[in-house]
């Protein structure tokens, strides 16, 4: 297919958004191909891809659900996903050029003849091309479906094909429990080389999580300090200000621990606190992740009571509108103890983090909607500004924030205008949207074309998820142990109060 060329001469550098890399010919296979995931996210961002110029010059995409339907149809299930949901204007010419390459495949995901079609169907793609395309498979359906998707391929023999490289995507959570994930990797190994496995945590894709490290790294201002001798604490916040809506089958068997602590906020803990690494390679960068979590302590029954707390949302105001308590919310058990909310302070034992706590804290139908990493200095030590009409000299703070207003500030301590030595905090920012002319591709574009590279950087390796899940699991355990009743907050509010006694040395949860 052809795609969008690349811009030739002068160019404006803040214009530079996804670059145009040399990707070898992909059939790209996508199980649950009709399922929310694929149409609002996948679909679009491989269109997006074509728009920019940088999908592969011959790609092909085969959707792979139990719906039975014709190519045809698929290809108008796409259409129309794609005109809804692509973070740019549609043209009819790059869509018509991508449908072009699509087909459909119907099954059950245990079913062997499904994968004897998925398989006739890639071989054709090659014998049209006279080429040997590389396959990526992409298993967006539920969790429960991914031992039999992965079982299956093996015994299809498509876990590997002569002259092309085959790679398989994972999508979360990857499982439920440290057991689980134990399990699931040690089934996903048996038929793919962990070179293979590309375990998907859209977080990592954010231009901004990736920003962490270029500001740590490429930036001489920060990283000397970047440290327990300088840094007195850290939050991380991943607030939202909706409810579970109609996901109340996946969340109350989830929770907020294992939906966004036990893989998002942990990465970003991760970004935040590893040392450099000796190259920006994928393994090079994953092991220094997993050095980060193998220097957490592991929570006990004795420490849980007085490291993580967890509540409900109960009745209030969001959005200006009366909403109801999660224990009201439709098909929510009136006796569940599933909690909305998670609040957690780890400490990093290691050399440079020794000391210095990181207050995590995620939630439902909180005040807003916001993902950010705030890192506090530790006060200097002089009062002599302490005067009336005077804010006082407050920490300097450094916030990244992923999400919504994308982008960077720095808290300072400032003269207010007058005669007198009067202070205030002020800010310095730096904002995504006005410091570059170009619109940031979404975190799913960058993803997949990570894994149609065989670049894993982004992804998640298998010890990298057992850490993850040897920090949550104790917590789990205690928590199951330890069934209630369970803290609340009203919707709409800043979360429990109950969380604030995790806080030490007069730190205060920064305000939603």
């Amino acid at each position: 297919m052809s795609t969008v060329a690349a811009p030739t001469g002068s160019e404006n550098p803040l214009e530079a958004g996804l670059e145009r890399l040399p990707v070898h010919p992909t059939t790209l296979v996508i199980f649950g191909a009709t399922g929310d995931l694929a149409k609002r996210k996948l679909l679009p961002a491989i269109y997006n891809l074509a728009h920019e110029g940088a999908l592969p010059e011959r790609f092909n995409l085969i959707g792979v659900s139990r719906k039975d339907m014709p190519d045809d149809d698929y290809r108008q299930i796409a259409r129309e996903s794609i005109e809804e949901f692509s973070r740019t204007k549609v043209d009819e010419k790059v869509l018509d050029a991508v449908l072009s390459h699509v087909r459909y495949v119907s099954g059950t995901f245990d079913d062997a003849s499904a994968y004897e079609r998925l398989e006739e169907a890639a071989d054709a793609y090659d014998e049209d091309a006279g080429i040997v395309f590389n396959r990526v498979f992409y298993l967006s359906t539920a969790p429960e479906f991914f031992p039999t998707i992965i079982a299956a391929l093996g015994e299809r023999g498509l876990g590997e094909h002569e002259d092309a490289e085959v790679r398989v995507v994972i999508e979360k959570p990857f499982g439920t429990t440290l057991a689980e994930a134990l399990d699931l990797n040690r089934k996903v190994l048996d038929v793919f080389d962990e070179e293979q496995v590309f375990r998907i945590d859209h977080y990592l894709g954010k231009e901004t999580v990736q920003n962490v490290l270029a500001f740590r790294f490429a930036n001489g201002m920060f990283e000397p300090l970047w440290n327990r001798n300088f840094i007195d604490n850290v939050q991380i916040t991943a607030a939202e200000d909706i409810g579970i809506g109609t996901r109340a089958g996946y969340y109350d068997k989830s929770g907020a621990l294992r939906d966004l602590v036990q893989n998002h906020m942990l990465q970003l803990l991760t970004l935040l606190c590893m040392e450099p690494p000796v190259s920006f390679t994928a393994d090079e960068v994953r092991g220094e992740k997993v050095k980060v979590l193998h220097a957490i302590a592991k929570p006990t029954p004795e420490t849980v009571p007085s490291m993580a707390m967890r509540a409900q949302y109960g009745p209030g105001v969001a959005a200006g509108e009366d909403v109801s308590g999660y224990l009201e919310e439709d098909d929510v058990p009136e006796d569940t103890v599933t909690e909305t909310f998670a609040a957690l302070r780890l400490e990093v034992d290691n050399w440079r983090w020794a000391g210095v706590p990181f207050y995590l804290r995620t939630g439902k139908r909180l005040a807003r909607k916001v993902t950010e990493i705030a890192v506090t200095l530790k006060p200097v030590p002089h009062l002599a500004f302490a005067q009336e009409g005077s804010v006082g000299v407050q920490p300097n703070q450094l916030i990244l924030t992923v999400q919504p207003n994308e982008g960077v500030s720095l808290s300072l301590g400032a003269k207010i205008p007058g005669t007198r030595m009067r202070i205030r905090p002020v800010k310095m920012e730096f904002l995504y949207g006005s410091a570059f002319l170009s619109q940031s591709p979404e975190a799913y574009e960058r993803l997949i074309m990570d894994a149609m590279r065989g670049d894993a950087t982004l992804f998640t390796r298998n010890d990298e998820v057992e850490a993850q899940w040897r920090v949550c699991d104790p917590i789990l355990e205690a928590w199951r142990d330890t069934p209630g009743p369970l803290a609340t907050y009203a919707s709409g509010s800043a979360g429990p109060e109950e969380a604030d006694a995790l806080l030490q040395n007069g730190t205060k949860w920064r305000a939603l």
